[in-house]
């Protein structure tokens, strides 16, 4: 019983869980150059068609080349159990896995020549965090980020 406790996932329903506005912090860092940056914003899931969601950020990124406005969106389309979701590009590329679930909260991507990896953890009903580790001769990056449900 025990080990089906620790097996499940703390949200039954990723997608239901999502919806709705987030506001986001974090923090970026360049470990090649010693350089940090934070983005501070809002994240908003909203219904698709296919049953899926819509994930649209919008915020002000500081970073020594760039402060101002910044964005990004992804598509997350369901996938083989309701406790996740495959992320996907704006143009349909896959991304990654999305989820919450012991020994499925970690997934990977590789975008030539970087490895991605990233590691979902759910901090409670209205919180969740992630980070992005990135490894290769282009990039040597730490990317952290905490959200919370807006009320």
């Amino acid at each position: 019983m025990k080990d089906q406790l620790r097996e499940s996932s703390p949200t039954q329903d990723l997608r239901a869980y999502l919806l709705g506005s987030w506001t986001v912090e974090r923090s970026l860092w360049d470990r090649a150059g010693g350089t940090r940056g934070t983005f501070a914003g809002v994240v908003r899931y909203s219904e698709t068609p296919d049953g899926g969601l819509f994930l649209r950020e919008d915020g002000t990124m500081t970073w020594p080349t760039h402060t101002g406005p910044a964005f990004r969106e992804y598509l997350l389309r369901p996938s083989d159990s309701p406790e996740a979701m495959d992320v996907y590009f704006p143009d349909g590329k896959p991304f990654h896995r999305m989820s919450f679930r012991d020994h499925a909260n970690q997934d990977t991507h590789w975008c030539d020549p970087d490895d991605y990896k990233v590691n979902y953890l759910w901090g409670g009903p209205d919180a969740f965090s992630y980070a992005w580790d990135v490894h290769g001769p282009a990039k040597d990056l730490l990317l952290e980020s905490r959200l919370r449900r807006e009320t």
